[in-house]
């Protein structure tokens, strides 16, 4: 096999005509490449991506876990540890230098697995939203990843679609492209394609479409001139450079949180140590270095210094949950607002309904037909059952509005192993199939009626025409239109009876618009159909559009995009959850009031149109967005003007859209939500979400998973802060209390301590570890669909929130202290045990005291026995570390290591029954909370 000529990449590609350029780079037009020679063409120049900066190494990702000074801070405390050993030689090993370096390295390979997983996620949510390409392979058009183009490929290009790789075009009709990227230039340019004689630059190469350009009008074909790093934006690969991605205002919060509590926890540590010499406890330089560790240890376990890190790979893992239910989130920052959406404002065909418009009626001057058979499949018959003249004369208008709009037509209809399927507009693949449904067969079509030239369809005009030649008429062009039934009308001069133009009067006009309204009203939606004769001379430029008048109506077509059977409970379940639904459509007021009536969306019919809002002012819109849910014929540039009324009202919007002209509407909005099946490329970048399935469910179903992870974010926040507290508060307390509680006296002339470094430094590796993460992914609360939006700008940790972290951290210390004065002689309680015995049940109880508080934490209200056993991940996690914590009390080398003795059956019943106490008392709490407040009902 030839290898790609180097010239076809040496000579610029605008100055050969397309026919060169194909040649050059041994592809056709009309097949493309085959699939065996673009696999060739892959493995030979790569793929279609530009370098990405060099990955840094796993070893220095590993090292990054260690930037920290208290963890410095605790390696530099085990390395003088271990000196202090080797100079005194006072037991076998240096147990504490040993453990505290162990530790130290178990939490750094903790950060390094969570770090590496939320990478993971967010590799696969990239792979998700990739950039797909439409090209032509062996004669067959296909979408494949962008990054598996090769020069040769044959690739089309419409409105909304980002330029996959640089291209010579070979066909364009009105098609504009923004190349502000790379030439600064921001008005679209026109493209053609004509040769570009001579030198041209950059923004004069009007022939050429650049990779990573956005084409926002019209449509062409091109042909692949170079990929990747040979592209002109792969040569000015520093405008693509990403900027350091932003922290969300959840981590930011999260960040200030953490800031606050290590610089109370250090103050805290610093007065305790302060204390510990001020009492006089501190008699040798061994001494003092161990009060100086315990302050270490004691800040590194209790400040939450990887919080914004673990948070992050909890939202990781929750997106990577929303996208297996379709529903990919661009931005972290969507995750936070989804929970406080009070308004889903949604397109309505594809979204709400199936996008499986079925041609149902023809009505023309003659009468009307209905046609049978349902979806893509080209199996049915066209019955004409409401002729009022002759059926002859009415199956003539019937098969001319059907043929002009089979050929005002974009849309390929084909048959693959799953069935038939459309590529394109829904709309134009109904209309298709209802050509073929009345025998009208694409073979016969093409051989009479050839297009010429086209008027693309835009939101403004409404319409969409194409210019043919005609085999029986050659002497004429002619001109079919296809568009909205009142827009069209206006530009028809007559009437098309039988086989005859008649003039168009008043009161034929107002049937025919009476006839649209009643299609209308059966929930149909409705286009009409014209046509008209050209002077034989193709028309050029401006006069395109031009031609658009003195049409010949031929009739209306009506059909119908029924709704998605899960869409009417998603709209229910949204209610519920206090979320009020909207429906924003381009289609007639009568058939979207039908279909959100069906859906419950709207029961009074109340229909506001584009037409209507243009007229309004800021103050009436304002009131006007208050009252009603459905808004029909709206432009784009309409549902900005809503989004920004509904966020004046205090609404968090959640806004659908799919066209180049929803991208400001999808920016403003709170979530701006991109359709993946029929979205530009323009509207997905624009948007913070991305729906795969096109499915309002789906948005329901991201809002449920979006409430969840940020309620498991506050779980964990509460579990980690809470014992975290409870740590700081048993050592502070545990010092200042030492006399009273027998402590002083137990430690017979050492450091009066409840518990030793390694101690704390375990609890923290044990319980924040595993636990923590578990309550991370906890199941969705059954009720979370049945509580309002979370307020807007309320903060991730709630006055609430801390009244509940400090009082468990209470418990903990208040409990942990008093087994520590039972075990110990003196005190409050007489005890009889050692120091070590002391200190072994005080940590163990606090260890237990945490285990049980993850179950407390996974609500300020609910019950901790709700739901109980739903979370598999969180039990093992617990029973894991409780079998850790056992090894550590039985093992002797981990026994000397960590300070401690064994313990008996009964004196686990103590330190099980004293720890329990937290989650008894915080039940008797929350039912004091949920009795003081209200079930917190719906807002709407």
């Amino acid at each position: 096999m030839a290898t790609i000529p180097a010239e076809a990449f040496a000579n610029d590609p605008y100055r050969a005509p397309p026919e060169a350029v194909l040649d050059a780079l041994r592809t056709s037009a009309r097949s493309g490449l085959s699939r065996a020679e673009a696999e060739r063409r892959l493995a030979q120049g790569g793929r279609n991506e530009l370098e990405a900066a060099p990955a840094r190494p796993e070893w220095l990702k590993f090292l990054d876990q260690f930037a920290d000074v208290l963890v410095l801070l605790l390696i530099v405390a085990a390395l003088v540890s271990g000196a202090v050993w080797l100079h005194e030689r006072d037991s076998a090993l240096p147990y504490e230098a040993l453990a505290i370096l162990a530790i130290v390295i178990l939490n750094a390979l903790m950060g390094y697995i969570q770090e590496a997983r939320a990478e993971r996620a967010a590799a696969a949510l990239r792979q998700l939203s990739a950039l797909h390409a439409h090209v032509l392979r062996a004669g067959a058009r296909m979408d494949i990843d962008a990054a598996d183009l090769v020069p040769g490929d044959i690739v089309f290009v419409a409105e909304g679609d980002t330029v996959p790789a640089d291209a010579r075009l070979i066909k364009s009709t009105a098609l504009q492209v923004v190349e502000a990227a790379l030439t600064g230039e921001s008005v679209p340019t026109a493209k053609e394609v004509a040769a570009i004689p001579g030198e041209a630059g950059l923004g004069d190469r009007s022939n050429m479409l650049f990779s990573g350009t956005t084409a926002v009008y019209g449509h062409g074909i091109a042909v692949v001139t170079a990929t990747g790093m040979r592209t002109m934006m792969g040569r000015i690969a520093g405008l693509l450079q990403k900027a350091p991605d932003e922290l969300t205002p959840l981590q930011r919060e999260l960040a200030r949180v953490g800031r606050a509590l290590a610089v109370t926890v250090v103050v805290i540590a610093i007065a305790m140590i302060g204390a510990i010499f001020l009492l006089g406890e501190v008699r040798s330089a061994a001494q003092a270095f161990d009060v100086l560790i315990l302050g270490v240890a004691l800040a590194v376990a209790a400040v939450p210094e990887g919080l914004p890190a673990v948070v992050t790979a909890v939202l990781s893992i929750g997106m990577q949950r929303m996208a297996r239910k379709k529903a990919i989130i661009r931005r972290l920052s969507a995750v936070e607002t989804l929970g406080s959406a009070t308004v889903i404002a949604s397109d309505k065909t594809g979204t709400l309904t199936r996008n499986e418009m079925t041609v149902r009626r023809v009505v023309t001057a003659s009468g009307w037909a209905q046609l049978t058979g349902a979806g893509y499949a080209p199996d049915g018959e066209v019955e004409l059952v409401g002729a009022q003249t002759s059926l002859a004369a009415l199956r003539r208008e019937v098969d001319r509005a059907l043929t002009a709009a089979e050929r005002t037509n974009n849309a390929v209809l084909r048959e693959s192993d799953t069935g038939w399927v459309v590529q394109g507009d829904p709309t134009e693949g109904a209309l298709i199939v209802a050509a073929r449904k009345a025998g009208l067969l694409p073979e016969a079509l093409d051989a009479r009626f050839r297009r010429i030239g086209e008027v693309p369809f835009s939101s403004g005009r409404k319409l969409m025409s194409t210019i043919h030649t005609d085999t029986e008429r050659p002497e004429r062009l002619l001109l079919m239109t296809k568009g909205a039934p009142d827009v069209l009308l206006a530009r028809c001069t007559h009437e098309l009876v039988g086989d005859h133009a008649v003039a168009l009067i008043g009161a034929r006009r107002a049937a025919i618009l009476a006839g649209n309204e009643a299609l209308a009203g059966q929930a149909l939606r409705t286009l009409g159909v014209a046509y008209r004769s050209l002077p034989g001379e193709r028309p050029e430029g401006d006069a395109f559009e031009e031609a658009e008048r003195e049409l010949v109506f031929v009739g209306l077509i009506g059909m119908i995009d029924p709704p998605r059977p899960e869409a009417r409970a998603a709209v229910a379940r949204a209610h519920a959850a206090g979320i009020r639904s909207l429906m924003i459509t381009g289609d007639h007021p009568a058939t979207a009031a039908a279909i959100a009536a069906e859906l419950g969306i709207c029961a009074d019919g109340r229909t506001v149109t584009g037409a209507e809002l243009e007229a309004m002012t800021e103050a009436e819109l304002d009131r006007t967005v208050e009252a009603v849910s459905v808004y029909a014929r709206v432009d784009p540039e309409h549902k900005l003007r809503i989004v920004k009324a509904l966020q004046r009202a205090g609404e968090t919007v959640a806004m659908t859209g799919d066209g180049v002209n929803d991208a400001p509407a999808l920016k403003a909005a709170d979530i701006g939500i991109a359709m993946g099946l029929t979205g530009t490329d323009v509207s997905k970048e624009a948007a913070d979400m991305v729906l795969v399935d096109d499915n309002f469910a789906t948005i329901v179903a991201a809002v449920e998973e979006g409430r969840a992870i940020f309620a498991n974010i506050r779980k964990f926040l509460r579990y980690l802060l809470s014992s975290n507290i409870g740590e700081v508060m048993t050592m502070f307390f545990g010092i200042v209390l030492a006399q009273a509680i027998g402590l002083s006296a137990a430690a017979a002339g050492a450091v009066a301590l409840p518990l030793v470094a390694t101690q704390i430094l375990w609890i923290n590796l044990v319980t924040d570890g595993a636990p923590a993460l578990a309550i991370g992914v906890d199941p969705a609360d059954m009720d979370v669909m049945r509580q309002p939006p979370r307020p807007r700008g309320e903060g991730v940790i709630t006055g609430r929130m801390w009244a509940g972290i400090f009082f468990v951290g209470a418990i903990m210390a208040v409990g942990t202290l008093l087994v520590l004065d039972a075990a110990l002689p003196g005190g409050l309680i007489e005890g009889a045990g050692s120091m070590a015995y002391g200190q072994t049940m005080a940590f163990t109880t606090l260890v237990m005291f945490q285990l049980f508080n993850v179950f407390n934490a996974r609500s300020d209200e609910a019950s901790a026995f709700r739901g109980l056993l739903r979370n598999r991940w969180l039990w093992i996690a617990v029973v894991g570390s409780l079998l850790l914590h056992a090894a550590v009390i039985y093992i002797p080398v981990l026994q000397d290591a960590f300070s401690v003795v064994g313990l008996g059956a009964g004196d686990w019943l103590i330190c099980v029954a004293v720890a329990s106490s937290v989650l008894w008392l915080r039940e008797l709490s929350k039912i004091v909370v949920r009795r003081a407040v209200p079930d917190r009902a719906p807002a709407r």
